[in-house]
């Protein structure tokens, strides 16, 4: 399985489609939230909801990615990355939110597609990555310490606990 972060755009049009109609017939809660927050079968309008360009209405830019795998030619999940933390952001959010499709889990893809994820801060000149989980998620919280992330607390929120991970992604060598 050879795994790649891409931008979404007409050329993937029947890929995502096709997560995405997966992800809805399960009838759970798609993360990231960049994914589900427009209809996907306008797919111009879907494609131009996808990142968050204008702040002014509070809103943090972000950049969103699906991730392909180019060995089966099929969206097997996504990650949001937000630039950087506003309150409601550091508190529960962080700066990645990523999901994969219910039928492609468990087989290590949420470990590399944070991985693929932690390059793109980089280049956005994030040094310090928040990630967050359910304490319930015991799967995401493994990927998150697969890359480095370091269990800073433990959070309620909305009735959840939720537990917040720091990773360090300029460390000296």
């Amino acid at each position: 399985m050879k795994l790649k972060l891409v931008k979404a755009s007409m050329l993937y049009q029947k890929q995502i489609t096709q997560m995405l109609d997966e992800w809805y017939a399960a009838g759970e809660k798609i993360i990231p939230y960049a994914i589900r927050k427009e209809d996907y079968h306008d797919f111009e309008k879907y494609l131009d909801s996808l990142e968050v360009k204008d702040t002014s209405t509070g809103l943090v830019p972000d950049s969103t990615f699906f991730c392909l795998d180019e060995d089966r030619d099929i969206m097997v999940g996504a990650v949001n990355i937000r630039h950087y933390l506003n309150d409601a952001l550091l508190k529960d959010g962080g700066h990645i939110g990523d999901g994969v499709v219910p039928s492609e889990r468990r087989k290590g893809i949420a470990s590399e597609m944070i991985a693929l994820a932690l390059k793109e801060c980089t280049k956005l000149g994030i040094d310090r990555v928040l990630m967050v989980c359910s304490k319930d998620n015991i799967g995401s919280a493994r990927s998150i310490i697969k890359n480095g992330g370091i269990l800073e607390n433990e959070i309620s929120a909305g009735g959840t606990i939720v537990q917040r991970y720091w990773i360090e992604l300029n460390e000296p060598k």
